[in-house]
């Protein structure tokens, strides 16, 4: 491994921060994600592919019985400070969050930031930097402000290219001595399993969902484009990134239409990357556009901005692979198979380090640019035992995560940071749990809320600061 290698953890702002009502902070789309505990986790996860109607987005803003998980998360807002000392602790190098779009502009289509939402990133980007990490900030980590939503109908509107880029300019303005590494968009290629979070759009808001989801998409890419040109112009040392989750599936068999289709699907992924990369719509994704009645309105200007500021690093998520079965899947992404071979999370989730050393080696023979893992992690309901949690099977799942990773890049992958999703307990991006926990770190609270809020190493908390001190030769 590389002397210089970055390993830590990250988090989001909307399942860590809490203080939904403080410091002028405005109504974000994470701040509707109601705790629903009578609904099974796939009844959960179906709900997430579906997306919300603005009528529930009126009825979770002026529900007063629900509880909402992400408005309040472990309060990180407030416990910062000791909470990174935990980090720390463990030996962190790098730690990835993400600044709250709602906290800077709670409306989002202000002229003039909030500035006291700017003075609590400054507190926490100087304490990450004071502990000896480097931070990696994301701009938009599925905290679009609703009134986005709800005035303008998401990310399909253009309007909000300007809006994003607006903010992305403070960003930069006031961080560019202090932040290095920028993802502008978190898991940019999740419209399927997270359209609302991905593009904040509600589904009864337009005529055409997945016309609209892929016009939002080419948004966020001027977006993003834009975000890059002014970069190169304030600090050209600045290194800004894309963001993809991998959903890579297999062929479910040896048949030409199962390895046809998974290779379709898989390209269809790389599709978002493509376009950041090489600066260019692929001739596959026309194609697809017209044989299914999807209009993308791209301008003269959008091709010149993306073909001259394609981004500078990949970051990716990856978490489980799926598989492709022509008989019963389709192109769709989140039409797929389970995989038999493999053992599964509770919720689902197929666990498979060899799919890791694959998606690393895929991506970097494809582009050739520096990765980031920035999210890699294993959701569990974790048991506190005599003050402490056991966590074998998390460990046991990050080590050969970890060693996959390590392999890909003794084959040539420029792999130049690690950061192991959720290292203090946070709130589920999908279910909106306290329950699913990824951390080093136990956080006493339940998926009401309740508790106290008490931070507790787990077990894993001592395997990963004796990865970091030998720098991965011991996992």
């Amino acid at each position: 491994m590389p002397k210089n290698f970055l390993w830590g953890g990250a988090i989001a702002a909307n399942q860590a921060e809490g203080a939904h009502d403080i410091g002028g902070k405005g109504k974000s789309i994470a701040d509707v994600h109601k705790y629903e505990p009578n609904k099974t986790n796939d009844e959960i996860q179906a709900d997430q592919k579906i997306g919300m109607t603005i009528k529930q987005i009126e009825d979770n803003l002026s529900d007063k019985e629900g509880y909402y998980p992400k408005r309040h998360g472990i309060d990180f807002y407030h416990t910062y400070p000791d909470d990174l000392e935990l980090l720390a602790e463990m030996g962190f190098k790098t730690f990835r969050t993400s600044i709250d779009w709602s906290r800077i502009f709670p409306n989002g289509d202000e002229e003039e930031p909030n500035k006291e939402g700017l003075k609590f990133y400054d507190n926490l980007i100087d304490k990450i930097i004071e502990l000896g990490m480097e931070p990696i900030i994301s701009m938009l980590h599925y905290e679009t402000p609703l009134n986005i939503s709800l005035k303008y109908g998401g990310w399909h509107n253009q309007k909000v290219v300007g809006m994003f880029y607006r903010y992305g300019k403070v960003l930069l303005d006031r961080y560019q001595e202090k932040v290095k590494y920028w993802i502008i968009i978190n898991q940019i290629n999740l419209i399927g399993y997270e359209p609302f979070n991905s593009v904040a759009i509600p589904v009864d808001a337009v005529e055409n969902y997945e016309a609209a989801t892929y016009q939002a998409i080419h948004n966020q890419f001027v977006a993003s484009a834009k975000i890059k040109k002014y970069a190169n112009h304030l600090n050209p040392d600045l290194m800004i990134g894309t963001m993809a989750s991998d959903v890579t599936v297999y062929p479910a068999s040896s048949k030409p239409e199962d390895n046809l289709l998974a290779f379709k699907k898989n390209r269809m992924e790389y599709f978002f990357t493509d376009v950041q990369f090489f600066g260019e719509y692929p001739e596959y994704m026309l194609n697809y556009f017209n044989e299914n009645d999807i209009e993308v309105n791209i301008t003269e200007e959008d091709k010149r901005l993306l073909k001259e500021h394609t981004l500078d690093y990949l970051a990716i998520s990856y978490y489980y692979t799926n598989t492709a079965d022509a008989s019963k899947n389709e192109l769709k992404q989140v039409s797929v198979s389970p995989n038999p071979n493999v053992e599964e999370s509770p919720w689902g989730w197929n666990i498979d380090p060899i799919g890791f050393y694959i998606a690393i080696s895929s991506y970097w023979d494809r582009y050739r640019k520096p990765i980031v893992i920035a999210e890699n992690g294993f959701g569990m309901y974790d048991k506190l035992e005599e003050g402490t949690v056991h966590d074998q099977y998390r460990i046991d799942y990050l080590s050969k995560h970890i060693s996959a990773m390590k392999r890909a890049m003794a084959d040539g992958a420029e792999v130049i940071a690690y950061c192991a999703w959720g290292p203090i307990d946070i709130v589920s991006c999908s279910s909106a749990q306290m329950n699913k926990r990824y951390g080093f770190v136990y956080v006493d609270l339940d998926n009401e809320g309740q508790g106290s809020g008490e931070r507790i190493k787990k077990d894993s908390f001592y395997w990963y600061k004796n990865v970091i001190e030998t720098n991965g030769e011991i996992l």
